[in-house]
């Protein structure tokens, strides 16, 4: 069977989400709790406006996602360990007909030591490709959608700290990611990209997705993060990365278009340098929904290029401060299910 990841701007069923629960991601502390449910039930109800959302509910966390989501958002019963659904739940592909599959990654909670941390998680993508109603395509690839990006013609990006992590696949070289990779989402072409922000790094960091750092908003065409303040660490991480991307062609041999999208004017949080980026928007059917960090020009600004980078969609922005502050961003919470192409 041949499969094929098409573009996170195909026409979607719905979005899969997880509802946060108490832990060390969430935080310690009321205030800081509710801020965190706050800003997912905020993305969901965004969503919501424009396509079906289904959320994965820890039941020691189902009396309040009802309070919170109402009946905007389906919700579903079951055990979890984390709510980054990018990265825990399945990849979405198609195969030559265009009907839908789930890639099953393996997951180890971003290539933590302890099971602990994953074992109610590590079943999830087969949960949800049953109550989609899909196959599973099953990989024995350490991996998490957070950790690529793809034009929907057989362009994949990828980091050498995240595939390559040895805390990950420790036996893995590109040219075996590269083949598991060709066999699941049809790649023809991986660029590989160094490392991922600097901020990605810290205690809840995925150590390097790309998913925060550059991605397609139409085949040749990649938006990329720009720290321009070279007081910031990242200034030189993208300096390096937007070389290597300029030397770049795709799957079909273009040359890369980039369009630059400025980072925040903050540079700092509680952790030290933050990695607060636009690039982790998520697409939908008719709209963007675009991390807001409460600069308003700033965020105005980045609303505007991704207006234009993606025409036809509203550009509705949510505040993601205490997304990102968790280790993420909108699209990190999020896993979008594409329709079956008739």
């Amino acid at each position: 069977m041949t499969w094929f990841m098409p573009a996170e701007t195909a026409p979607q069923d719905r979005i899969w989400m997880a509802f946060p629960r108490e832990g060390a991601t969430l935080g310690a502390g009321t205030s800081g709790r509710e801020a965190g449910y706050r800003a997912w039930a905020d993305v969901a109800l965004a969503i919501a406006e424009f396509q079906p959302v289904t959320m994965i509910v820890d039941p020691t966390e189902m009396v309040r996602a009802k309070n919170m989501l109402g009946s905007a958002v389906q919700l579903i019963e079951r055990p979890l360990e984390h709510f980054w659904t990018r990265d825990s739940g399945p990849t979405f592909v198609q195969d030559a007909a265009g009907q839908i599959a789930a890639v099953d990654w393996i997951f180890n909670a971003w290539g933590s030591p302890d099971p602990a941390e994953w074992q109610n998680d590590r079943g999830l993508a087969q949960f949800i490709a049953g109550l989609a109603g899909v196959p599973v395509v099953s990989s024995l690839l350490v991996n998490e959608g957070g950790g690529i990006h793809v034009d929907g013609e057989g362009t994949v990006f990828a980091t050498e700290t995240v595939q390559l992590d040895p805390d990950r696949n420790p036996h893995a070289d590109k040219a075996r990611v590269e083949a598991e990779f060709a066999r699941t989402l049809g790649a023809k072409k991986v660029i590989w990209l160094p490392q991922g922000l600097t901020g990605d790094y810290w205690e809840f960091g995925t150590r390097g997705h790309v998913d925060i750092v550059a991605t397609f908003a139409a085949p040749g065409v990649v938006l990329l993060h720009d720290q321009q303040n070279p007081g910031h660490p990242d200034h030189a991480v993208m300096q390096k990365i937007r070389a290597i991307l300029e030397a770049e062609t795709d799957a079909k041999g273009r040359k890369l278009q980039i369009i630059p999208v400025p980072a925040p004017e903050t540079l700092t949080d509680a952790h030290g340098f933050n990695d607060w980026s636009y690039i982790n928007h998520l697409t939908i059917n008719g709209a963007v929904i675009a991390c807001g960090f409460g600069e308003e020009k700033a965020d105005a600004r980045a609303a505007a290029i991704l207006a234009e980078a993606y025409p036809g969609r509203k550009v509705v922005t949510v505040d993601a401060r205490e997304i990102f502050a968790r280790g993420g961003g909108v699209h990190c919470i999020t896993q979008h299910q594409p329709k079956p192409r008739a």
